[in-house]
């Protein structure tokens, strides 16, 4: 993709790839609270209603801890979380399409906070917006771009692999 191209991921987009990884994270975490806790984590989890409580030192390990440092292992190594690949979507510098850092990854997590505790304006506001930022891409000076895997410019031999 040329930087002339650039498409900016859409609301719908970046909500079925949060979705995604919620799926993979509770599908790699479930099993093992299950372990360590057994059946009377779940029966707490269903019932607390409070998000911000934590069951114990392993529920804060795998349901907080973790999952928020692979995101940001993932926005600077890669681009993107499993979630965001799986829908061409890539984060990137506003300012010059680069990857990021990980201050700018760190930052853009945390600004998560600001456009849940905006009654989650934060993240409509992708739906208005012209370069489809939220609040946390906004002050994470990140946008998230469409960015699919296009092989159709490349010839046969090209795909191949075999010496032009």
């Amino acid at each position: 993709m040329t930087t002339q191209t650039v498409i900016y991921a859409g609301f719908w987009r970046r909500l079925l790839a949060v979705l995604l990884d919620i799926a993979l994270v509770l599908a790699l975490t479930a099993p093992a609270a299950f372990l360590i806790y057994g059946h009377d984590y779940f029966r707490w989890l269903f019932n607390s209603g409070d998000l911000l409580l934590v069951y114990g030192f392993w529920d804060a390990l795998l349901s907080r801890i973790l999952p928020a440092a692979l995101v940001v292992f993932f926005w600077h190594q890669t681009g993107a979380t499993p979630g965001k690949r799986l829908m061409s979507c890539k984060v990137v510098n506003a300012e010059n399409l680069a990857p990021l850092s990980w201050q700018q990854a760190a930052t853009r997590l945390v600004c998560y906070g600001v456009s849940i505790l905006s009654f989650y304006i934060g993240f409509l506001w992708i739906i208005w917006d012209k370069r489809k930022q939220g609040f946390h891409d906004k002050l994470a000076k990140t946008v998230v771009i469409y960015a699919p895997d296009d092989y159709a410019e490349l010839s046969l031999d090209q795909l191949s692999g075999l010496p032009q």
